[in-house]
């Protein structure tokens, strides 16, 4: 097994990071690790790592970038299966032991991940990272990563291994103003691959300031919502689209799928307020006259508490089929 590394800046984790692989019971494996333009210690420390366990393999490649950094490991990898972990993070000691049995029993397995527990140094984690967390943790089946793959990046991309095949398959990591792991799971899903997160909190995931999505321009909302409209785009090309939700994602998703060639043909809204607004090309209609499906799809754009379950629950009442008909998008 390859385990790709890459390291920038992390001179006050990477010990414990490297630490905790190396004690993993499950010990056949190299880390290819990329040190991707510190201006800290991190590559004296790196290289002191290496020269006291051959299985780290250093490289540098002059912070060209994440994602860059990640392609180049993955050409360095000489093994069949592909874990990732991050140099401010935490494996637990059978991470990489329970993920190779969990592959190796499901042949139609692509890749998985594992559920997180969240830490952070300096305080509490937030509640809104802790209900993410949560949702993560639920993702156990392929069929729930799959139902839920457009409402946030459905696996914790430290936390996956992955048949090198599948990554190859898809060209590894691209890049774009866009999350890299978000967009490969979305890529690899839409393919038939088949992805999912067992049944065991098996890293430490660490939550600080510096964090990439925290200031990143590559994970800003409506970054996000643009690499949504991408993909969704691709996949119901020439299908008339409703998005329910008239909010500030219900409206960033219409005016991105309506940028070019008209798509989505009504907003759904609860508020009677916005009925017959034209919003970005669309009419906003009662959610009451929604009717069947009648050859539309549905993006639900809703993401408060509890409304992606109540809207799933009026339009399989409708005769609408998630997956066929609709698609939950927050």
């Amino acid at each position: 097994m390859s385990i790709i590394v890459p390291v920038r800046n992390a001179s006050g984790t990477l010990e414990v990071a490297l630490e905790s692989l190396l004690s993993q019971t499950f010990a056949d494996f190299e880390i290819i690790a990329v040190e991707n333009g510190s201006t800290d210690d991190s590559a004296v420390k790196l290289s002191t790592f290496a020269k006291r366990d051959s299985r780290i393999r250093p490289f540098s490649v002059e912070g060209r970038g994440l994602v860059h950094a990640l392609n180049f490991g993955l050409a360095q990898c000489r093994a069949e299966l592909i874990a990732r972990m991050d140099a401010d993070d935490e494996s637990l000691p059978r991470r990489l032991e329970v993920s190779v049995k969990a592959l190796d029993a499901e042949a139609a397995l692509s890749g998985l991940g594992t559920q997180v527990e969240l830490i952070r140094d300096d305080r509490p984690v937030s509640p809104n990272l802790q209900s993410r967390a949560t949702w993560l943790n639920s993702l156990v089946t392929p069929e729930r990563v799959f139902a839920e793959r457009y409402v946030e990046s459905p696996l914790c991309h430290p936390s996956v291994m992955l048949r090198r095949q599948a990554l190859t398959d898809m060209n590894g990591w691209r890049e774009g103003l866009f999350p890299e792991d978000w967009d490969l799971w979305l890529r690899m899903l839409e393919s038939g691959h088949r992805l999912r997160t067992v049944d065991d909190v098996l890293l430490r995931w660490r939550d600080h300031d510096r964090r990439t999505t925290r200031d990143d321009p590559r994970c800003h909302w409506k970054a996000i919502v643009a690499l949504k409209a991408e993909h969704l785009a691709r996949r119901l090309a020439g299908v008339p689209l409703v998005v329910w939700g008239a909010g500030k994602i219900g409206r960033a998703l219409t005016r991105e799928l309506n940028a070019t060639t008209p798509r989505v043909i009504n907003l759904v809204e609860v508020n009677a307020l916005k009925f017959g607004q034209q919003l970005h090309g669309a009419t906003v209609i009662d959610f009451r006259t929604l009717g069947p499906p009648q050859g539309r799809h549905l993006l639900s754009a809703v993401g408060s508490p509890g409304a992606r379950d109540n809207i799933r629950k009026s339009l399989r009442a409708s005769g609408w089929l998630e997956g066929r008909d609709f698609t939950c998008v927050a």
